[in-house]
């Protein structure tokens, strides 16, 4: 049986890999091979498909939430394994070698997951409305480990408009303590650096190759350690991010139609799923529509294709052909022209906003919001606020970071559709000199892959 080493590097293509001299290297050793993969192309859902082998219709992670039916509530990004339904690698790994050991490391829906060293971002929620940066650990004493030799686990460089290189290089620590003090059968590690620059920036300009370079510098120790220890290396993405310039307000249009409702507090207005006919779901590139009546469907099918920069409305035998049909899935299924991306905005008077929609809260934002990427181009003091408002949070005083941009005009990048290019395709590197090169390999086949990869196949 041979260990492996798993790296998620996020958004990593073709283009971007020939400013990254050390992971191209691990295509050198073995082979590289495009990536083919799912629809949506987010991290939750290929990340279950890539673990599983299976299709979102199976596994049920439609994207990175949904709406849930049972609750009356959209939620995105939940942690909890039991939430993706189908046999796990490691359980199939388990079935041929008892004792198989993993570690994951900040792969999604970590918390629940039956694998031996878990970390995974959890910030602390203070009562008196405080968010302060930590992760949560499996085993509990892993947690002071890390935090004592790494320091805390840097949340806001994880995520909002300080994301940036601080959050990969404490998870490539965190991957290298474990991989030399546990020793994993199975390390997976995902690393996030290249989604930030690329969705603010843009895919292709000189912000993404530094932001390549940077990472590809930040990677070489693990690389390194994993050479040294006779770990195969497989380096994959979940997708490419594309450039956009136009972005679609879908929950606007289905409002101006009379399908989406709202309700008000404080003269603050939030989208109310219980009542509406119909409302959408923003996922990057890609939108659940959910329409409560099926008389309804067809109109508003007819209404979205009629959205500029609508490209694909999928109704049943369209989520059918794409492994998309699911009871989680929307009633209709919105795909982005390439240029194009789904905001979750869903007022009509900035003024009537809700007072999260200017701040990173990526729990109560009924859809994904990547404007949270960057502070408020519009507001010449937004730094000296933020500062203001996180120096009185330490202080035990209430305070707002409110410093999101409403119009989501400055997102340069994203992703959710297929690709159209072969170059900004996702990718799959394997460094074992002796593993049958492919020159494509689809998400469904990855889980296989690595159980032969590891010694665990006939």
């Amino acid at each position: 049986m041979k260990r492996l080493l798993v790296l998620d590097v996020v958004g990593l293509t073709p283009r971007l890999l020939t400013h990254m001299p050390h992971l191209s290297a691990i295509a050198g050793q073995g082979y590289g091979a495009r990536l083919e993969t799912v629809l949506p192309a987010v991290t939750c859902s290929v990340q279950s498909t890539l673990l599983t082998g299976r299709l979102p219709a199976d596994h049920g992670i439609v994207g990175n939430g949904w709406y849930f039916r049972d609750l009356g509530e959209v939620l995105l990004w939940r942690q909890h394994n039991r939430l993706v339904g189908a046999e796990k690698v490691w359980d199939a790994a388990r079935a041929v070698r008892p004792g198989y050991t993993v570690a994951n490391v900040c792969w999604w829906y970590a918390m629940g997951a039956d694998v031996d060293w878990t970390v995974t971002p959890r910030p602390v929620y203070y009562a008196d409305g405080r968010k302060a940066p930590d992760c949560y650990t499996r085993p509990p004493a892993l947690h002071d480990e890390l935090t004592d030799r790494f320091g805390d686990f840097p949340l806001f460089q994880y995520w909002g408009p300080g994301a940036g290189l601080a959050s990969s290089r404490w998870i490539v620590d965190a991957a290298r303590h474990l991989l030399r003090t546990r020793r994993p059968d199975l390390g997976l590690v995902y690393v996030p650096h290249l989604d930030y620059d690329l969705q603010r920036h843009g895919p292709h300009g000189r912000h993404a190759r530094r932001a390549a370079a940077a990472l590809d510098r930040t990677l070489a120790p693990l690389l390194d350690d994993a050479r040294r220890d006779g770990v195969t290396v497989v380096v994959l993405s979940e997708y490419g991010i594309t450039p956009v310039s136009h972005p679609i307000h879908l929950n606007r249009a289905l409002r101006r139609a009379g399908l989406l409702h709202v309700h008000t507090q404080d003269g603050m207005e939030y989208l109310d799923p219980w009542t509406s006919r119909a409302f959408a779901v923003a996922d990057h590139q890609v939108a659940h529509v959910y329409v409560r009546d099926p008389a309804d469907r067809l109109r508003v099918a007819e209404l979205l294709r009629g959205v500029d920069g609508v490209a694909e409305v999928l109704d049943d035998t369209g989520k059918k052909e794409h492994g998309l049909d699911h009871e989680r899935s929307g009633e209709l299924v919105a795909v982005a022209a390439p240029d194009s991306w789904f905001t979750y905005y869903y007022w009509l008077d900035d003024t009537r906003a809700p007072d999260f929609a200017r701040t990173v809260d990526i729990h109560r934002k009924p859809g994904y919001d990547p404007a949270e990427l960057s502070f408020d181009h519009t507001d010449p003091l937004v730094r000296l606020r933020a500062a203001t408002a996180l120096a009185r949070k330490k202080l035990g005083l209430r305070a707002t970071l409110n410093v999101v941009p409403l119009d989501g005009s400055r997102v340069r990048g994203s992703h959710g559709r297929l690709p159209d290019d072969p170059r900004d395709a996702p990718v799959l590197l394997v460094s074992d000199p002796g593993a049958p090169a492919r020159d494509t390999v689809a998400a469904t086949d990855v889980k296989d892959l690595l159980l032969e990869l590891a010694g665990l196949r006939p």
